[in-house]
């Protein structure tokens, strides 16, 4: 694509749709693994995304968090199931406005994916399995009900968006791709049957929550897996989704079964020219559909942002992993420190998030240990 005459510039506050933010920076929505046992907001997870907004981040959406116990993927994840959260979620979206920030929740269900030892319910999908078995319809719109009441409790907790996460190969994304939704009835199939849940999901999201409230998706690219989802079907559903009432579309790819091309790949990225992972399919889908696009996925230099924006393949970039090796990183570079980030991609931060300590870049903690010790 042709880049524009003159240079975006990255910090002036921009409007997605209905929602407007401070400068071009997103972070991602991130499993940080510090929520209480029962979904609830903790103290840590709070300052965690404090400090996202105090480190110059345009919106902070958190990370991963489950509208059924049933949806629940992993430990210490943030619970959006039950009004008995709201107290919690008042005061993280208090504490970010406080600090300046803007917040948005992410609202998920993990589907065939979801951890049975926590939620004690059977894990669903889109077909039957090994550990799970295929929704009926009731469980269907049962589910789309319990994202719309979810929306509702995170605008009344005072939350400036939602996300629906359907990539990664969660719930919304099983059902989307070809490699794991092998229905033969109304929701399986064809693309169209294999989006009517995402669809109806946005749609009923935004009766519960009005014309006015910002809804953002996250959607996969491609899967990186043979007979997934395709990038040509990923152009028609974006469509499909401006059409059922989306503000903001968020670009990623691959799932747990996509090997090196999982969506947090392993692997430090070597120059601004290999920077983007889904950028490709993000112009192909910028110049289809009239929809503000963030794109995330290996994004590590203030170059790389700037071009990506100049060039219009997207609107805004998000970041994930190199947020949580440098949560100032944005006021860096604001700063005129335009340095990469020192991001590895090794991916060890998630270890001391499975040890219940909560995610933070060990490879940093580990070489500050080191310094101190001389």
């Amino acid at each position: 694509m042709t880049s524009q005459t003159s240079a975006p510039d990255m910090f002036a506050p921009v409007a997605l749709g209905r929602l407007t933010l401070a400068n071009r920076f997103v972070r991602s929505a991130t499993w940080e693994g510090m929520a209480a046992v029962d979904g609830s907001v903790t103290e840590k997870l709070t300052e965690t995304l404090v400090r996202l907004a105090q480190g110059g981040v345009g919106l902070v959406i958190a990370g991963h968090a489950y509208v059924q116990k049933q949806g629940q993927a992993g430990p210490w994840k943030l619970g959006v199931h039950s009004s008995a959260m709201q107290p919690g979620l008042t005061g993280l979206t208090g504490a970010v406005h406080a600090a300046g920030g803007r917040i948005a929740a992410q609202l998920a269900h993990a589907g065939q994916a979801a951890l049975v030892a926590l939620s004690g319910e059977e894990a669903v999908g889109p077909s039957d399995g090994e550990g799970f078995r295929a929704m009926t319809e009731a469980a269907i719109e049962s589910t789309v009900e319990a994202f719309a009441k979810a929306a509702r409790l995170c605008r009344e907790s005072g939350f400036d968006a939602v996300q629906i996460h359907a990539a990664h190969g969660y719930l919304l994304s099983q059902f989307l791709s070809p490699y794991y939704n092998k229905r033969t009835d109304a929701f399986g199939g064809s693309l169209a049957n294999r989006a009517r849940f995402l669809l109806a999901v946005v749609k009923r999201v935004r009766l519960a929550v009005g014309p006015g409230y910002p809804v953002l998706c996250k959607v996969n690219s491609e899967d990186f897996v043979p007979g997934g989802l395709t990038v040509e079907e990923a152009v028609t559903v974006a469509g499909w989704l401006k059409e059922a009432g989306l503000d903001v579309l968020e670009l990623s790819g691959g799932t747990g079964d996509s090997g090196r091309l999982m969506p947090v790949r392993p692997g430090k990225i070597q120059s601004p020219e290999g920077e983007g992972y889904f950028k490709v399919a993000a112009g192909r889908i910028k110049a289809a559909v009239d929809l503000p696009l963030i794109l995330v996925g290996g994004i590590r230099s203030f170059e790389a942002a700037r071009r990506l924006v100049a060039d219009g393949v997207c609107d805004a970039v998000s970041l994930s992993r190199p947020l949580i090796r440098e949560p100032e990183l944005i006021n860096r570079w604001k700063s005129g420190d335009l340095r990469p980030s020192t991001c590895i991609s090794d991916n060890l931060c998630f270890r001391p998030a499975k040890n219940g300590e909560g995610i933070y870049c060990l490879t940093e903690k580990v070489a500050a240990e080191k310094a101190a010790k001389g």
